[in-house]
């Protein structure tokens, strides 16, 4: 089995709990593709098989989230999970938090939370933070595409649905908007509703995939790796270089047909002379021809 599968996170599992659940009903090979936080919910695709090979261009793709914004309270994780830090009532209006969350559209930095994986010094900086130590984090460019305002319940939160470039920290995002309003915040529930080309409306349960597996129906739920990555320039390898796409071979162009003019270092999505999905391959200007970067026969 090789492919992807499109998983609703329910609240209380880790990311790697549901990689390692995939892995035992499937009895394959399994990696996600963006962590979800214990307490958040939502898309969490799990590709298994050959599909891990491209879980880091999954991961790369664009999100979706909605969030509630506590307002009010700071917290040490900036989210619920954590220890109040600071106490100050929002006293503004509807109005001001439409000006203030249009501020944050566009390239944007964030300082990575303390509660997050990013290594500093070789270490991961919630192990910094669960020792009750501070250390310097450098800004993170991020993009933040857009931002709609869904609900309030003034003065105590408010819902914003955002589109985002990965790597962007939510909780962070609310304690920010917070901060730009004048008041405390930190971030209530969050559901990730968008992965790249996975969308919460076809996302299944934990529950559903055992009693798709039990009911040996599992491949009607795997996601063929080319969907995944259907944004990709197509080409076509010629049978007459099957030995040199076996090996892992450069390939003259001569063997490549594209209905389109190659570009030298852009990424494109090749497929064997029977149709089947060979790999991610790359434009070689120097030699006119193309070499293999994700292997996926």
């Amino acid at each position: 089995m090789n492919g992807i599968i499109n998983i609703y996170k329910e609240k209380g599992f880790t990311s790697h709990d549901v990689v390692n659940i995939v892995k035992g009903l499937t009895k394959c090979k399994a990696g996600h593709t963006g962590t979800l936080d214990p307490d958040a919910e939502g898309v969490l695709p799990v590709c298994i098989g050959r599909a891990t090979k491209i879980a880091d261009y999954i991961m790369a793709d664009d999100k979706e989230y909605i969030a509630d914004v506590m307002l009010g309270t700071a917290t040490d994780t900036q989210d619920a999970s954590g220890e109040i830090l600071e106490r100050k009532p929002f006293s503004g209006s509807l109005a001001d938090i439409h000006g203030a969350i249009q501020d944050f559209i566009g390239h944007i930095e964030q300082v990575p939370p303390m509660y997050s994986a990013i290594k500093v010094g070789g270490k991961k900086l919630y192990e910094y933070a669960r020792q009750g130590k501070t250390v310097e984090r450098k800004p993170r460019q991020v993009t933040i595409h857009a931002i709609e305002l869904l609900d309030a319940d003034l003065p105590t939160s408010f819902k914003i649905r955002v589109a985002c470039s990965k790597g962007t920290y939510i909780r962070t995002l609310c304690a920010d908007i917070g901060e730009h309003l004048g008041t405390a915040a930190h971030m209530g529930d969050l559901l990730r509703t968008k992965s790249g080309n996975f969308h919460i409306s076809n996302a299944i349960k934990l529950s559903e995939l055992r009693e798709i597996v039990a009911r040996s129906e599992i491949d009607n739920v795997i996601i063929p790796m080319e969907a995944a990555l259907s944004h990709f320039p197509k080409i076509s390898i010629s049978a007459k270089a099957d030995k040199w796409l076996r090996n892992g071979n450069k390939i003259p162009l001569d063997f490549v047909r594209a209905d389109f003019t190659l570009a030298e270092s852009a990424e494109y999505l090749g497929f064997d002379a029977t149709g089947s999905l060979a790999g991610i391959f790359v434009l070689s200007g120097k030699d006119r021809s193309i070499r293999p970067k994700v292997m996926l026969l």
